[in-house]
Formats: C-alpha cells, structure tokens, sequence
C-alpha cells in the first residue's frame, strides 16, 4: 500500500483518514509479518515489548477509542491487550491480524457512517468526551509512532531499514 500523498484527491476528511489509519495499520501488520517468528515474539528492548504484542496492543487501542470510548459500548474487557500491567500476546500471528483487520472493518464502518464533528459518548471509560475527528487524529498518532517502534525493531532484528 502507497503512503497517501496530501496532493492525492479525496472526496471528504473522513476518506483521508480512513487513508491514513489504513496505511499504518497495514505497515504494522507487513512489518511484524516480515520478521522470523522468533522476532515477533521476543524482545531487544529494555521495556520488554514484542512486535506481536504491539499488533495485539494496536487492536485494542483501536477498539477502546471507537467502540468503548467514542460509541460508549460495553465492553468485557477494553484492556485485554494487557497481563500483569504489561502488554501480553500469546495468540498465533494469523489471530492477530486477524483480529486488527476485523477491528479495521468496524472502525471504517463507525467513519463511514458518522459526521466527524459527532461528539463521543460519555461513560466509565471517557467522562469528557471528544468529536470522532479529534479520536481518529489521537488514533493516527499512536499508529505512526508504533510503526516507528517497528521499523526500529526490525532494523534490529534482520537490517531492513524504514519503509
């Protein structure tokens, strides 16, 4: 998938940013998928993080925001990306991929559907609330600074550099 240039047209703010989440995700995804397995679930960084349990920690930042925050869903458990106050994926690659391009779906869905200026709903996990543009920017951000993480971690792992 091509960066979405800023020159590239698009029909309205929502399809950029709908652009946008879809290139990160899939640079996540293409990123750990590259890597040996044994890569993708150790760690050679002082925090202790692994490339699949940052694919697994993307899936529920994005479900928290849409679904728990932004839509005030109920949800079993919005940190499940986490065990013992630290990221945890035991899941097989294909799972978590699989459950990041289903969480991918809903949020496209929830954009598609919704006026960017539609404010959140407000509950236990977002008492003060914000309009679904300032989510999808705060969800951008934490997408390209993980992808960031990743391209670090695969520099390490096995030399490629970047994008």
């Amino acid at each position: 998938m091509d960066f979405p240039e800023p020159s590239t047209p698009a029909s309205s703010r929502d399809e950029v940013f709908l652009r946008y989440l879809d290139y990160f995700r899939t640079r996540a995804i293409e990123k750990v998928a590259s890597l040996p397995r044994a890569a993708a679930y150790s760690s050679r960084l002082p925090s202790g993080w692994t490339p699949a349990e940052l694919l697994k920690h993307l899936r529920y930042m994005e479900r928290r925001w849409i679904e728990w925050r932004f839509e005030g869903r109920s949800l079993p458990d919005p940190w499940a990306d986490r065990k013992d106050d630290r990221w945890h994926a035991p899941e097989p690659l294909p799972e978590l991929v699989a459950a990041l391009e289903s969480q991918a779906e809903r949020t496209r869905e929830v954009v598609s559907s919704t006026p960017l200026t539609t404010v959140g709903v407000s509950g236990p996990g977002w008492p003060a609330p914000a309009t679904l543009e300032r989510v999808l920017f705060h969800m951008l951000q934490e997408y390209a600074r993980h992808v960031g993480h990743l391209d670090i971690v695969a520099e390490l792992a096995d030399g490629a550099v970047g994008e």
